[in-house]
């Protein structure tokens, strides 16, 4: 099988699934930021990415999601449509992406699907989201719209700093995406989904009420029942991510909350808390994707 990566060729995941490739499969490693397209009167639909054609390769595996204009983004998500419409296996599809990268439409869709998530309020105003501060209880927590892995998240307590940071947020144009805090025990559920398969580990952060290893919180086995294995698998199936890193809060208040569902899913620390070749199964849903044997 040959595979075409789109990411970062020092990525150790592109690396591991070398490993896991063995003589079996060929990957290549392409940069999003060479992606181009050929269409028209006399040529034939192709999509060049430096020195090889993506729509002659078996799958296409998105491994990062670099920042870029709106025009490139855009761009970006129509060509990797366009090879899913020639036939090319996209993983994760250009839809799960956008929906897994913007947290309100995320948002929307998990509750959509029944899923239980925290409160949320989305503005664009300080005003605006002061008032939503005060309605969700004087304790929230501050996301950027766009991003992931823990980076820009801000828990506010306290009316006069919320004020301020409400303030310079929107200095900078941002939209203001306020959740309701929910208090837990220091560690939160990710369960990796590959397929129809669900791996599960325990994110503990002895420190910091954010679980993210990316900020030193450690991983370690966990036994998901079927009702949170369930879970994982209903909100993969509502952003349409059939490789989806799902994280799930146990709320104190015995209640499980749905935080994020991530579209490029790290593996690393899944599996050295499991000892699961995490890469292998990868090729296999992969393999199964593209038809290949």
């Amino acid at each position: 099988m040959r595979l075409a990566v789109l990411g970062s060729s020092v990525s150790w995941y592109v690396s591991d699934l070398r490993r896991a490739a063995g003589e079996r499969h060929s990957v290549v490693c392409l940069p999003f930021s060479a992606l181009s397209a050929r269409l028209g009167t006399g040529l034939s639909p192709s999509f060049p990415c430096s020195e090889h054609r993506l729509e002659t390769w078996d799958a296409v595996l998105v491994r990062s999601m670099p920042p870029g204009s709106l025009e490139q983004v855009v761009f970006r998500m129509d060509v990797l449509a366009r090879l899913e419409q020639c036939g090319i296996p996209v993983i994760n599809p250009p839809r799960a992406l956008e929906a897994a990268i913007d947290k309100y439409l995320a948002s929307a869709k998990l509750l959509a699907a029944g899923l239980r998530t925290p409160a949320t309020i989305v503005c664009q105003s300080w005003e605006d989201a002061m008032a939503g501060y005060a309605q969700l209880g004087g304790d929230v927590v501050v996301k950027p719209l766009f991003g992931g892995e823990g980076r820009g998240i801000l828990r506010v307590e306290d009316p006069a700093l919320a004020q301020r940071v409400f303030k310079s947020l929107v200095q900078t144009g941002a939209v203001l995406y306020l959740q309701q805090f929910i208090p837990h025990a220091g560690f939160d559920i990710r369960l990796l989904v590959i397929g129809q398969r669900v791996l599960s580990v325990r994110r503990i952060h002895p420190t910091d009420w954010r679980t993210n290893v990316s900020l030193g919180a450690r991983a370690e086995a966990f036994d998901a029942d079927l009702r949170l294995r369930g879970i994982a698998l209903r909100a993969a199936g509502a952003l349409q991510a059939p490789l989806a890193g799902v994280d799930i809060l146990p709320g104190r208040d015995g209640q499980h909350y749905l935080l994020e569902v991530n579209a490029v899913p790290g593996w690393r620390a899944t599996a050295a808390a499991l000892g699961v070749d995490v890469a292998a199964l990868v090729w296999e849903y992969l393999e199964h994707a593209a038809g290949v044997a």
